[in-house]
């Protein structure tokens, strides 16, 4: 019996250290040196201070900020611990009451309701996180934030271009605007208070 018990403790141990700790060090050490930001949650400082992050997306709610995806984490808005989308079916009417609900929001800043609305501006993403939006969203909003920050149209659109992220290697994905860099460059370009 001897016999067996101790090789299978020595394994046990000796896997416990290789695959418990020492893979774990080596992935994490090989991902710092090769992708610091992601591996430290893609963090994004403004003026010295910690804003964010650019993959977690934030509320903004005032007619001088572009507006992102609507959040559906539990208790709060863009609530990373708790990620996840609202779940609701097409056919349901919360998802309407939601829709109308973001669509009265949108009228209420002073945005301009004349084109459709784009789709990602009154629905939840799957996580509930989204940090972006796409190009259509963001023009659809472009008017009321230069109205309400006393900037030009073609100001705010440049922002907005420049701030445009193509397709990942030119096939993954959607162009998308990152939210929270779109905002901070707005307000450098002209602070707003309140």
């Amino acid at each position: 019996m001897k016999n067996v018990i101790r090789p299978v403790i020595v394994l046990f141990v000796l896997l416990t250290v290789m695959v418990g700790v020492v893979y774990p060090l080596v992935v994490t050490g090989i991902g710092h040196a090769v992708f610091p930001s992601q591996t430290s949650g893609s963090l994004i400082e403004h003026n010295g201070k910690l804003v964010g992050s650019a993959v977690i997306g934030q509320q903004f709610d005032a007619p001088y900020y572009f507006w992102g995806r609507l959040s559906a984490t539990t208790p709060m808005p863009y609530n990373a611990q708790n990620s996840g989308g609202s779940n609701l079916g097409p056919t349901n009417p919360a998802l309407a009451d939601e829709i109308k609900g973001r669509i009265d929001a949108l009228k209420a800043a002073g945005t301009d309701m004349s084109q459709p609305v784009p789709v990602d501006l009154v629905t939840s993403s799957a996580s509930g996180l989204d940090p972006e939006i796409s190009p259509a969203a963001a023009a659809y909003q472009a008017a009321r934030v230069a109205k309400a920050r006393g900037l030009t149209a073609d100001q705010v659109n440049a922002l907005v271009s420049r701030y445009t992220s193509a397709r990942q290697w030119g096939i993954l994905g959607e162009a998308r605007v990152n939210v929270l860099k779109l905002n901070l460059a707005l307000d450098d370009l002209k602070p707003m208070h309140g």
